[in-house]
């Protein structure tokens, strides 16, 4: 039974995660086609993309609570469902106003999916089985950004952009239906009150920071309203903070930081995450507008990181059992930056093959490094605090990937305003080294860890690779 659930739990979790980071990537690409069907610029269509990620900020601390409250199987399969019911209203939608209540739909399905997700899996595979299984889940985050803008120009291209949301109903069906007939059900006997006052000063204030970071730099609203909502963020996180010290079961359990590989795989995978979380933004952007290559050719270049990423699978578990997290986590985030870094050098003479085999090997060391993060992280995790613990990493991986594309762009704009003409080849170049050096400072955040950290999620894992 323990082999089986360390299999098919991330199989089952990976499919619909795998569903929603392809949607949340995969309008991008078809944003002008959209744009014009509706009679509308591409700049207002934005909203669409910013009101997903806004509702994402505001629901994701509250999934944990939810997950005890209802069963965590029961939201998991509820989340798909409200997805869905997102995807066809979008799919349908006629005008912008029903295309954002469908992505705010979308949003409250993916905030409870991907946390809620990872409870189930925390809760049913054993910790020594944990680094097989977790590499499953971190496939879907590598390759949904990476399958996504070549996978919508495909869609709008020879059929419709509306596709690009229908094609989620079988996927979503399919992954309901193994959800009920695969995964336990696991529920909190007693659940803790609700922290009303808890949501309310974080849903405001992240959602606000969400606005202000996917905002900046890319002209999509007012100088003075990114401010403010920037501001307004700050103060009202900086509220909760003081409210968190104040209650017993807070919504967002800061005291989870005082473990210490919660809080280096929560700080320094956000890092990382700033700097990775910029390059499907920026290296797109890079081929086609830097190198005059075709979406569909930058689509198909870029993909083979996604190759890299399900290599690791193979291999995660031995490297990280020879080398420990602490060694494994501070030498591979150096090596990921270098790789994300060295892209910076690439120009429009370098060959294809050259920039493959630096994507490939890159999403290699990517996929290693969130796989350790994402299972050190709740380590020293006990059961009464695990569902607090899933929500409160699922929101600073939201937030990170958000301030890794606002700092993408940012750069970008700093760059391009400086000579008063829109970003080079050059620019792109200095953004992408930025961020890889970015990522790379990660590494003296898990330095810091002991030597034996993790050290129970490594338990009998050399001797059972044969069961992964």
């Amino acid at each position: 039974m323990t082999v089986r659930l360390s299999r098919t739990v991330p199989l089952v979790v990976a499919s619909a995660l795998f569903m929603e980071h392809l949607d949340s990537t995969v309008i991008a690409t078809s944003l002008p086609a959209m744009a014009a069907d509706l009679g509308l610029s591409p700049v207002r269509l934005n909203l669409a993309i910013t009101t997903y990620l806004v509702t994402m900020a505001v629901f994701i601390p509250a999934s944990g609570w939810f997950a005890d409250r209802l069963g965590a199987r029961r939201v998991f399969v509820g989340a798909i469902a409200v997805f869905l019911a997102g995807s066809i209203l979008c799919g349908a939608a006629p005008s912008l106003e029903v295309l954002v209540a469908g992505r705010a739909l979308q949003g409250l399905g993916g905030a409870m999916m991907t946390p809620v997700g990872r409870l189930v899996m925390l809760r049913s595979v054993p910790k020594h089985e944990m680094i097989g299984a977790m590499a499953w889940l971190t496939i879907p985050a590598l390759i949904g950004p990476v399958v996504g803008p070549p996978l919508g120009g495909f869609v709008t291209t020879f059929a419709s952009w509306r596709w690009i949301f229908w094609i989620n109903v079988p996927i979503g069906l399919l992954g309901m239906v193994a959800a009920l007939a695969l995964l336990p059900h696991i529920r909190e006997e007693e659940p803790s009150p609700f922290d009303f006052v808890g949501f309310a000063l974080s849903a405001i204030g992240l959602a606000a920071l969400v606005f202000a970071l996917e905002t900046a730099g890319r002209d999509l609203a007012a100088v003075w309203l990114q401010v403010a909502a920037l501001l307004v963020g700050l103060a009202l996180v900086g509220a909760y903070v003081v409210h968190a010290r104040r209650v017993d079961r807070p919504l967002i359990d800061l005291g989870l930081l005082r473990l210490a590989t919660f809080r280096a795989g929560v700080l320094g995978g956000s890092v990382f995450r700033i700097g990775v979380g910029a390059l499907p933004f920026l290296l797109p952007l890079q081929l086609q507008i830097g190198f005059g290559r075709t979406p569909l050719q930058s689509g198909l270049t870029t993909f083979v990181a996604a190759i890299g990423a399900i290599g690791m699978k193979l291999t995660a578990g031995r490297i990280i059992t020879r080398f420990g997290f602490r060694d494994t986590l501070a030498v591979n985030a150096v090596i990921a930056g270098a790789l994300l870094a060295v892209i910076a050098f690439v120009d429009a003479a370098t060959s294809v093959a050259v920039l493959m085999a630096i994507l490939f090997v890159g999403g290699f060391f990517r996929s290693l490094e969130f796989t350790a993060i994402n299972v050190v992280v709740f380590s020293e995790i006990d059961e009464a605090r695990m569902s607090r613990a899933t929500s409160f990493s699922a929101m600073m991986q939201q937030l990170s990937l958000s301030a890794g594309v606002a700092f993408g762009a940012l750069t970008l704009h700093l760059l391009g305003a400086a000579g008063g003409r829109a970003p080079t080849a050059f620019d792109f170049s200095v953004a992408i080294a930025v961020v890889g050096g970015l990522s790379m400072f990660a590494a003296a955040i898990f330095a810091r860890l002991p030597a034996d950290a993790g050290a129970e999620m490594l338990e009998k894992v050399g001797g059972e690779r044969g069961t992964d």
